[in-house]
């Protein structure tokens, strides 16, 4: 009999590591608290497969903007205030990791991790008519001032420092690399590495192709209450279903994923950082390329006929609820961006929001805790989820065949924030 993988969390690191392992004749169980037709961060995020995005959420002067912009209701970076020790304790070491030294040591990991990913992403295409509309056309870095500009320039000299193409581009080329809308900027960057697809019909393929086969199962509607231990092992995972007996267990239900591994002794800080996104079914204009709007920090991104445009990072705990004054932020600075769109153009447009899982040093986790035999934490990939679920689930199943992962996965270690 195969080894029983129970895999806790049916996004898009939970449906790629139920991939990969039911690839290698693992028999697999996914546990998920919501339904088949669940709308999570990996069913509405902005579906960008970036290899740009070498430089941690953790960076020099990130703390600085981030306090700069939290007082204005609209802006697309906002704190909640509130009274909680998780969430000082995990602000002062995301300011401790927010140095030139964390950024140089992560960004050859982060490299390696997204182009692994990048290359996963085209096998899962190529075997399936790409019926996930993955577009490999690169991304537009969108800039209206001269200081974002300069920014974008220092990251493009960085990407070439590790071996990334990019370049510098002014409004001319820009029109030139996306004729189909009309930009309002100064210029920005093209990093013809990165594409887009469309989240919600990869996360329909990938569970499509997981139920047709018969060594995996699906827990729908099922809560995971406490991980049974006897000594180092997992013995069985306590479900709101019943205890599912297990051989290995993958720890990637996203922000909640904290909360079970502190059941376990486990210190693996996370915060939730509440995203948006609306999309047009028919927008008027349909750009060819993904983009980020810098100063707005902005994702916009064409899926089939549709245009998705989504943004945001607000910490307000595990609360869901859609706060409007974000949403006209992000409707409003669209506008300013892509001047052949209106605000009315939103009107009835039903807003999405997710939680993502943040670590202090925007880093995911990705490995096995030391005191325990058969435990793989995949969790903290914050709006990175999408970008590195395919490389996220052919480690996390490296791992638990108990072989060396092909990237070495040191800074990722879940345990580095043990007391």
């Amino acid at each position: 009999m195969s080894q029983h993988v129970v895999v806790i969390g049916g996004g898009v690191i939970g449906l790629c590591t139920a991939w990969y392992a039911a690839q290698r004749g693992l028999r697999v169980t996914i546990v998920e608290r919501g339904g088949p037709m669940r709308s999570g961060c990996s069913f509405g995020n902005a579906g960008m497969i970036v290899p740009s995005h070498i430089v941690p959420l953790a960076a020099p002067g990130m703390v600085a903007t981030a306090l700069r912009m939290m007082w204005n209701r609209e802006s697309p970076f906002y704190v909640k205030p509130r009274w909680s020790a998780d969430l000082l304790r995990w602000g002062y070491r995301f300011w401790r990791s927010a140095t030139a030294k964390h950024v140089a040591r992560s960004a050859p990991l982060l490299r390696d991790l997204h182009l692994a990913s990048r290359a996963l992403y085209e096998e899962l295409a190529d075997g399936c008519n790409n019926d996930f509309d993955l577009i490999r056309a690169g991304l537009l870095v969108l800039c209206k001032t001269e200081r974002a500009l300069a920014e974008e320039a220092h990251l493009v000299t960085l990407a070439h420092a590790h071996g990334m193409p990019a370049e510098v581009v002014d409004a001319a080329a820009i029109a030139a690399l996306d004729p189909q809308v009309r930009y309002d900027v100064l210029g920005g960057a093209y990093f013809p590495k990165d594409g887009h697809l469309s989240p919600d019909r990869f996360m329909a393929s990938l569970q499509s192709w997981l139920q047709q086969r018969d060594t995996v199962r699906f827990a729908w509607h099922t809560g995971v209450n406490a991980l049974r231990l006897s000594g180092r092992r997992i013995e069985a995972v306590a479900t709101t279903a019943g205890d599912l007996p297990c051989d290995e267990v993958v720890l990637c239900s996203g922000v909640w994923s904290a909360g079970l591994a502190q059941g376990l002794g486990l210190s693996l800080p996370l915060q939730a950082g509440k995203g948006y996104s609306l999309t047009l079914d028919q927008p008027r204009r349909l750009p060819r390329l993904c983009a980020i709007a810098a100063e707005a920090r902005l994702a916009i991104t064409p899926m089939g006929t549709r245009l998705r445009v989504g943004g945001t990072m607000e910490f307000a705990g595990l609360d869901e609820r859609i706060t409007e004054s974000r949403v006209r932020g992000i409707v409003r600075s669209f506008a300013k961006y892509y001047p052949e769109f209106q605000e009315a153009d939103f009107a009835g447009v039903q807003p999405w929001s997710g939680l993502r899982p943040c670590s202090p040093d925007g880093l995911p986790y990705l490995g096995r805790p030391a005191r325990f035999d058969n435990l793989v934490i995949a969790a903290g990939h914050a709006m990175l989820g999408l970008s590195l679920g395919p490389i996220t689930g052919k480690l996390a199943t490296q791992l638990i065949c108990h072989e060396s992962p092909e990237i070495e996965l040191q800074l990722l270690s879940p345990d580095r924030f043990e007391p």
